[in-house]
């Protein structure tokens, strides 16, 4: 019997490419709140920001746009690899023996192997045109850290990176990628910084967590004039850049001829989901689709399903605005799982403003059920995806066995934000039954929370 699947593939050519950024605040049906000062408890100006950001990327924090230009020597550094593709995983769907049409957009294609050069790029764009000679910033698994530095590189800026000590240990080559392209890398908590010497203090803090690592970065850029610092996820610019993601997979499932009916994608500080989920939610708010969004995060370090809806810090030391999102608390060191990119105590501000207004739900998945999928998947689809993502392909292989017991329509998408060639040591942790499922206690959540801010109310 000739058992031979076609595999399909959503290519769009270079004129295809957005031209712009989707900025979801205007169709949302609440403004989110402000971040505030800690010490006036006032929202925060430009002023307060410019230590930190060029005032490009200030503007596109605060802006009330629904569109955002993306520049022309932007466009010409994505042209490198967008638009990314959209794949059908005809073989996963066989081998689960379901119905359901799953789709996913492979951000892994780009030259730092995963989605966060849709941001690092203009990042050091803007920063170069200000005249900026050199950034900070903190990597978690390295994907961040890695994208950055290859931007960087582009634009003869001097890169700094503080990574997450637990990713240090086992992610060698996540760093040495990172040097590759250019930038240094310190291990997180160091002694080069107040906050990395006083943190690094206890030794319930030695393996890092990406709070800790965005206080050393964000000390350095605000103690030095001629140093601004970069962020890979949380903030409104960051989620914004991302955006070319979820627009180009519009146009390829409309190639697909197909409308999906379910939205999974993975979130630590939430960038890719953003990416992926807000232009399909712009399209739902219009009424013109209707699929349930969904946010996958891990079950060790769970700031939706599991955090409050506060007002915190976005780092470990207090040196950063306050942001109201949904938080574990700025002092909660998540266990060192191998997803490095997700062990963030926040999500970004917008993902917790949708989520509070009942746009998206989410849910928390051990990693050892994600690793399970990655497996299925790699032996499939023949890709190896990073930890991060495959927290999304385990929720979708959820929908997809739920289609196969109910029978009802189901089209899944995703994006596989990264590839994980160099993530290796946890397959080999899991292959070998090494892997463990980390159970966060409430009493280790209420710790977590006793240091919040105090913010008044009104």
């Amino acid at each position: 019997m000739d058992d031979t699947i076609r595999q399909h593939k959503y290519l769009l050519t270079e004129d295809q490419i957005p031209t712009t950024w989707y900025n979801i605040i205007p169709d949302l049906p609440v403004p989110p709140p402000p971040p505030l000062h800690p010490g006036t408890m006032e929202p925060v100006g430009p002023e307060d920001l410019a230590p930190l950001f060029p005032m490009a990327l200030i503007e596109q924090e605060v802006t009330g746009e629904r569109y955002v230009d993306i520049p022309g020597g932007v466009l010409d550094v994505y042209r490198q690899w967008r638009p990314t593709p959209l794949f059908r995983a005809h073989r996963l769907e066989k081998a689960l023996g379901t119905p359901a049409r799953i789709y996913y957009k492979y951000e892994g294609v780009s030259p730092a192997g995963s989605h966060k050069p849709n941001t690092a790029v203009p990042q050091a764009y803007y920063n170069a045109k200000e005249g900026i000679k050199k950034l900070t910033t903190e990597t978690g698994a390295g994907q961040w850290g890695t994208a950055l530095a290859f931007a960087c590189a582009l634009y003869d800026i001097e890169c700094e990176v503080w990574q997450v000590g637990a990713s240090y240990d086992a992610k060698p080559y996540r760093r040495l990628m990172i040097e590759a392209f250019g930038a240094s890398v310190h291990r997180s908590p160091s002694q080069l910084t107040e906050a990395g010497r006083t943190l690094g203090a206890d030794p319930a803090n030695q393996s890092g967590s990406l709070g800790i690592a965005i206080s050393e970065a964000v000390e350095v850029a605000a103690t030095h004039p001629e140093v601004r610092y970069a962020l890979g996820s949380v903030l409104n610019h960051v989620l914004l850049h991302q955006t070319v993601i979820g627009e180009e997979a519009l146009l390829q499932l409309e190639m697909a001829g197909d409308t999906p009916t379910h939205i999974v994608g993975c979130t630590g500080g939430g960038s890719n989901f953003a990416g992926l989920s807000f232009p399909f939610l712009r399209e739902k708010l219009a009424g013109k689709i209707s699929p349930e969004i969904i946010a996958a995060e891990p079950a060790s370090c769970p700031s939706l399903t599991r955090g409050v809806y506060a007002y915190d810090f976005g780092d470990t030391a207090g040196m950063t605005p306050l942001m109201k999102m949904h938080t574990l608390g700025h002092d909660f060191v998540p266990d060192p799982i191998h997803a490095g990119g997700l062990r963030y105590h926040g999500m970004a501000p917008l993902i917790s403003h949708v989520y509070e207004q009942g746009l998206m739900t989410a849910q928390a998945v051990p990693q050892t059920e994600c690793f399970s999928a990655a497996v299925q998947f790699a032996r499939t689809e023949g890709i190896v995806p990073a930890p991060e993502p495959t927290h999304a392909l385990a929720l979708a292989i959820r929908e997809a066995q739920r289609a196969k017991e109910t029978g009802e329509e189901t089209v899944i998408l995703t994006a596989l934000c990264g590839h994980g060639h160099f993530d290796l040591t946890a397959y080999d942790d899991y292959l070998n039954g090494r892997m463990v499922d980390e159970d966060v206690t409430e009493e280790r959540l209420a710790h977590g929370l006793e240091t919040l801010p105090q913010v008044p109310v009104g």
